[in-house]
């Protein structure tokens, strides 16, 4: 099987290019060597290969930027995507695409599922929901995948900022008020494998680990398996910080974007675990063990 994968510089894309590798042929492109923001590089870069899947884990992610650049975030996140999905249609390949929990409101206090309807609350979640538009727009055989709170060992997300302050500081404190599904993305890689090859289901899919919590709890719970794993944290308590708090936000962010995952589990016959289960197994198999001697 032959993979090209747009993104391969970033958490997830890094991720996926390893784990894939092992036993496929994977052409990975990151922002140096394929800008998004051209179609004539996206044309260049892509028509004369031969692949038989396109993974884009490529995106405008920063939300307060894109909510002062429309123009930008909507060229990259859904314009390009598009062209991505032509390219691949011409080539009878298929393509994934990388989308967010951020289409969504947040105004539902139970997981979201695919069919609920996506209404976007800021220009970078827009941008993200016209690009699923313009996927599914070229061909439904195509494939959405929304992920949230993405950590992994290949970048440094929340988890770790969290984990290397309390190392530091003993006093940490996080947003209580926000509610979402901590996603690993070994456990993306994993999930996302029936869908290279074998199981050809297009539309929209929700990808996360099982259950939901704020990023206080997310942050409390890392700690609590830091000391389990004998990293020398300083506590492992996470202050309260309210969203309201947060003056220097310039976009509205959903309260509540816990998603679903029973399309996953009945299309592939596996639940993801519990984000619990897949943080303890981060910290203890790769932060702790990435920390150098003090």
């Amino acid at each position: 099987m032959k993979i090209v994968l747009i993104g391969s510089g970033g958490r997830l894309g890094a991720a996926l290019e390893r784990e894939y590798s092992r036993n496929a042929e994977v052409i990975g492109f990151n922002h140096s060597n394929l800008d998004l923001g051209s179609s004539d590089a996206i044309e260049s870069a892509l028509t004369s290969l031969s692949f038989d899947v396109m993974i884009n884990c490529a995106a405008l992610t920063n939300v307060d930027y894109c909510e002062t650049n429309e123009a930008e975030a909507t060229r990259i996140n859904a314009t390009a995507v598009r062209e991505l999905a032509e390219i691949c249609s011409r080539k009878k390949a298929r393509l994934i695409h990388i989308s967010t929990d951020y289409v969504f409101d947040g105004s539902k206090r139970e997981p979201y599922r695919e069919e609920d309807a996506a209404e976007p609350i800021s220009v970078y979640g827009a941008s993200k929901r016209q690009g699923e538009i313009e996927l599914l727009n070229v061909s439904e055989k195509h494939l959405a995948v929304r992920v949230s709170w993405v950590f992994g060992p290949d970048r440094p997300s929340f988890i770790d900022g969290v984990l290397k302050r309390a190392i530091d500081s003993d006093k940490v404190e996080a947003i209580g008020d926000k509610y979402a599904v901590p996603t690993y993305t070994l456990d993306i890689a994993e999930h996302l494998r029936p869908f290279l090859a074998d199981n050809p289901a297009g539309g929209i899919l929700h990808l996360c680990n099982d259950g939901g919590c704020t990023w206080r709890e997310y942050g409390e719970y890392a700690l609590q398996c830091a000391a389990e794993a004998g990293v020398p944290v300083k506590t492992q308590c996470v202050g309260f910080i309210p969203m309201s708090d947060m003056k220097a936000f310039v976009a509205k962010r959903p309260v509540y974007t816990v998603m679903a995952t029973d399309r996953l589990a009945s299309l592939t016959g596996t639940k993801p675990r519990s984000w619990q289960t897949a943080v303890d197994d981060f910290v203890r198999n790769h932060f702790a063990g990435s920390l150098s001697p003090r």
